[in-house]
This record gives C-alpha cells, structure tokens and sequence, in this order.
C-alpha cells in the first residue's frame, strides 16, 4: 500500500510510549503520521519528529487525521476526546486509571464517534485474557486466585489497568463479584484467607515494561498465567492496529476482541 494511507494523530508525542507510537507509525507503510501534539511547556512542542512540527493545540491535530491514538492521562485524554467528538473523528483510548466520572463521558462520546479502549493493546497481553478466563473455568473455586503486576516506577496507577481487567475476567469466569472479593495487598494480622477473595498486587520500580501473573494456587499445585513484555512496541503495534480497524465503522465503543475477531 502507498503512503496515501490512514492518516494517524498521536497524543503526548514526548512521552515515551508517545515516541514508541510515532516511531512504529512512520515503520507502517500503511499509515501516514499526519500530526503529534504534547501539552503546552513539553519539550517536545515545537520540535520536528517525522517530518512533522510537534504542536500543542489538540483540535488542529485532530481535524489533520483520520484516527487519534492517545496513551497520555484521564484529564488530558477527555479533553481530546471532546474534540474528536466535535470533528467526528475516530480515538484509539490506551489511557488507564479512569474515575468513574470520567468514563462516563467516554461512553457518552461512544454515541457519537467510534472508541477503541483497551487496558492494554498487546496482542499476548489480549491472548493472556482468554487463557485466564478459560484456566478459571477448568479449575473452579478450589484454587486460589492473586493477581500479581510490576511496572516502571513512573506508573502513576495501581493496579494497573491490565490487572483489573484480568480481576473482571476471572471473577465473572467464577460469578463473583470482584468488588466485593477483591483485596489490594495485605499487612499486619489479616487471618486466615477468604475462600473466593481475589487478591492485587502491584510492584514499581525502575524501568519495567510491564508485567502480570494470574497465580491459581490448590492444594498441590500451582497454575501460573504470565506475560511479560519487553518493548512499548507491543502495545503501539496493537493499538495501531485499533486504529485501522476503527476507519470506517459506526460509532461505538469497541475494544481488543473486536480489533482481533474474538467475539
């Protein structure tokens, strides 16, 4: 295919997964890098990468492309999101760490635009989310579960969004209901363990990809689901792939098992 293809706009471009997403953008003869933008103050703001002037103003990026891709923070993301709402553009959404209202306004933007929001874009990360819930299915409520995730020490959420959403598999894999089972690290006297408890663990420190282990623990043995990942390029090369699914459909919010067929 030419370079007369879908026509990408990334969101913090001094970031490091912003830089990540730029660099497997220009590698994909597919695409085109239309524009980049960063918050006003960035580094990053005025300086050339790819070709292009990184800017500061979200809606002029936007109205240059087809697809936003945005891995930057909940405030900042709303805010773009707003303005592909008003232009009608497309959004591939890999920010974490939501509060409930503002994921409200995420699926209020879904009526009009398509949205693909993912926890995490990763094409293993996604296969390890079926592989949890089919390990939940077999093994049941006699084994224990706990979550266990490590991150760069830069990761401003815990759990990460990766975990959580591998706590709401298992838990709808077993029927429960993972607010009122879940438990986020432990000290001190804490008893004995509750059957059915879904446990979170999250570790920070210097510069970790990503991590997550889903830990199955019975009587005798121990099932182990993981995924390690190396390189931010997973996650762009999943999320670009959003991207090009997205060109084109209805508005909606869709997701990593609708990029890749699952559902």
């Amino acid at each position: 295919m030419s370079r007369a293809g879908t026509r990408i706009v990334i969101a913090g471009a001094g970031g490091k997964m912003g830089r990540t997403l730029i660099e497997s953008v220009l590698a994909d003869r597919s695409l085109v890098l239309a524009a980049a933008f960063d918050v006003r103050g960035s580094a990053a703001v005025g300086t050339s990468i790819g070709g292009i002037k990184v800017g500061s103003d979200a809606g002029k990026a936007v109205a240059a492309g087809d697809v936003l891709v945005d891995f930057t923070r909940p405030e900042g993301t709303i805010e773009h999101l707003a303005a592909c709402a008003r232009l009608g553009k497309p959004i591939v959404i890999g920010t974490t760490g939501f509060p409930e209202r503002l994921t409200k306004a995420i699926l209020q933007a879904g009526h009009k635009i398509p949205i693909a929001m993912s926890p995490n874009f990763a094409i293993g990360v996604n296969a390890v989310f079926k592989l949890a819930e089919a390990a939940a299915k077999i093994l049941g409520d006699d084994y224990d579960v706990e979550i266990v995730e490590a991150h760069h020490r830069q990761k401003v959420d815990a759990p990460s969004g990766t975990a959580l959403k591998l706590g709401e598999i298992v838990a709808k894999a077993l029927k429960r209901d993972l607010a009122k089972t879940a438990v986020y690290g432990r000290q001190g006297d804490t008893g004995v363990r509750p059957a059915g408890q879904i446990g979170f663990h999250a570790i920070r420190g210097g510069d970790i990809v990503g991590e997550h282990t889903v830990i199955f623990a019975g009587t005798g043995e121990r099932v182990e689901v993981t995924i390690r990942s190396q390189s931010r390029m997973t996650y762009a090369l999943g999320a670009l792939r959003a991207a090009k699914f997205l060109r084109g459909k209805r508005a909606g919010l869709y997701d990593m098992n609708d990029v890749l067929g699952l559902k």
